[in-house]
């Protein structure tokens, strides 16, 4: 399968790895909705959904820039609902924009606590609801979450209850929808990088350029997702997948080319290291 001619609708896609996924469905001459709210250029956050836009359009792909917090539901739906007039339906919805706080229960307060599970949880739910009646008219319709796989083990709670709990929101969208939207033959899967990922919020919140270095490219994940998004959807739903065992599946031997410094060891993402 080819994306060509697949609406794709993106949230957060003015940098990273949503991005990264809209430039990899670029090649295929895709239409890529960049969702996001940076509608001005910031040193901490380069990139916007005006530039991701250009950039989107030199690869072959078509583009429509929308700016959209996923907070508002009226946001929401109005932006879906513009995809789906400009480029005629709906064909996979990414639900990649996050909100994260590494932080314990004390140092969590209430604003920081809200715009997580704001974002993550509540923006990945109705964003997902306000796709369906487009997405069940599609020939292979897909929702991909970035969210972890579930796993009860209280390690993966006690340093960040409030963050984790929002990812695991969003990876619950993922285990239920794909049993209810089973019957529209709409997919619903996660995708979580095994690595950690070259992007702002690793720069900014995890270490700085020599955490960087122990990185993987957000390639990686816009590889694995494509191949994700390219599976029938009655064939390929309800998984948690990672992005390293899709490509190796998929018949990618050399995976070293997607560290930011080959050699280097990497850092593994605090969800599975």
């Amino acid at each position: 399968m080819s994306l060509k001619g697949k609406t794709i609708f993106i949230t957060g896609a003015s940098r990273g790895i949503g991005k990264a996924i809209a430039e990899r469905a670029a090649k295929d001459g895709a239409n890529i909705v960049i969702a996001a709210k940076t509608v001005e250029e910031n040193s901490r956050l380069p990139g916007t959904i005006y530039s991701a836009a250009e950039d989107i359009e030199k690869l072959g792909g078509k583009a429509l820039a929308l700016q959209v917090d996923v907070r508002f539901d009226d946001q929401i739906k109005e932006a879906i609902d513009k995809a789906a007039e400009k480029f005629g339906g709906l064909d996979i919805l990414v639900n990649n924009a996050s909100a994260i706080s590494l932080t314990n229960t004390l140092d969590t307060d209430a604003k920081r606590f809200d715009l997580m599970h704001q974002v993550n949880v509540r923006g990945t739910y109705l964003n997902s609801r306000a796709a369906i009646a487009y997405l069940e008219k599609a020939a292979n319709p897909h929702i991909l979450n970035l969210s972890p796989p579930l796993n009860m083990d209280p390690k993966w709670f006690g340093p960040h209850v409030a963050y984790t709990m929002s990812k695991y929101g969003m990876s619950m969208c993922t285990l239920g929808m794909s049993k209810e939207l089973a019957k529209k033959k709409i997919a619903v899967n996660s995708l979580w990088p095994e690595t950690g990922i070259a992007t702002a919020a690793v720069k900014n919140l995890l270490g700085g350029d020599d955490a960087m270095k122990m990185c993987r490219k957000p390639e990686i994940v816009a590889d694995a997702a494509y191949w994700i998004l390219t599976q029938p959807s009655t064939e390929c739903t309800g998984n948690f997948f990672i992005d390293s065992e899709v490509l190796k599946n998929s018949g990618v031997k050399d995976l070293d080319s997607y560290a930011v410094m080959p050699g280097q060891k990497l850092m593994p993402d605090f969800f599975l290291g």
